[in-house]
């Protein structure tokens, strides 16, 4: 079972007490509190993961609760740090890579290691963790950035892409929906690049053969 460590979360040690936790959630609520964010889907979901954090360190129950599992899972080796999938470091993950693949050169770009790469970061186990949360907004924040990262993709890669992250919600139908329609524009865009090469092609046959008639 996946122990979030709300610890690191409000930015503390684990040792940290109660007037410490109200200090740290009270700085981090107003960092990221959404009327100074606007409509940021990071910062949303940071700001719900610490309000969270905050509500299960300051109950007493709740915390001895907590602290027990947490127990359990560090006792049995298992991490509890930063790089646990959530639905936070999902969202920023997504969105990291969305900003990377905006600075590409769609022309010299690596498609298949920035395919490599994607469905790394949607693996199976990833993506049953993440379902495992039971998030549907956040999933359907991460599927976005994943149509907006996939753009320059050709339409089989998308494909792949598209088949690996609709595991993320079975059954979802707006998302399925969402990723059939980026497939149909994908195919739709090389269909239209194709015929705009042949265009082309067949121009610059007609200028040449313009010239060579012109200049007999």
């Amino acid at each position: 079972m996946q122990i979030k460590d709300y610890f690191s979360i409000l930015e503390l040690e684990a040792s940290a007490p109660v007037t410490e936790i109200k200090k740290a959630y009270r700085r981090l609520a107003l960092q990221l509190h959404p009327d100074k964010t606007g409509n940021d889907p990071y910062a949303a979901a940071r700001f719900a993961e610490i309000k969270e954090a905050y509500e299960v360190l300051t109950d007493p129950a709740k915390k001895e609760y907590y602290l027990q599992q947490r127990w359990y899972n560090q006792t049995a080796g298992i991490r509890r740090t930063e790089q646990l999938v959530t639905p936070v470091t999902m969202i920023q993950q997504s969105l990291e890579l969305e900003r990377y693949v905006a600075k590409l050169d769609e022309f010299r770009m690596d498609r298949e290691g920035l395919l490599a790469f994607m469905l790394d970061l949607y693996s199976d186990e990833r993506l049953e963790k993440l379902r495992s949360f039971n998030d549907t907004d956040s999933v359907h924040t991460i599927v976005h950035a994943v149509i907006r990262s996939s753009k320059y993709l050709k339409p089989e890669q998308s494909e792949k892409v598209a088949a690996q992250i609709l595991k993320a919600a079975p059954g979802d139908s707006v998302i399925a929906r969402e990723l059939a329609d980026f497939l149909q524009q994908s195919r739709k865009k090389e269909k239209n690049e194709k015929y705009n090469v042949w265009l082309a092609l067949l121009l610059t046959a007609l200028i040449c053969l313009i010239i060579y008639l012109t200049s007999r």
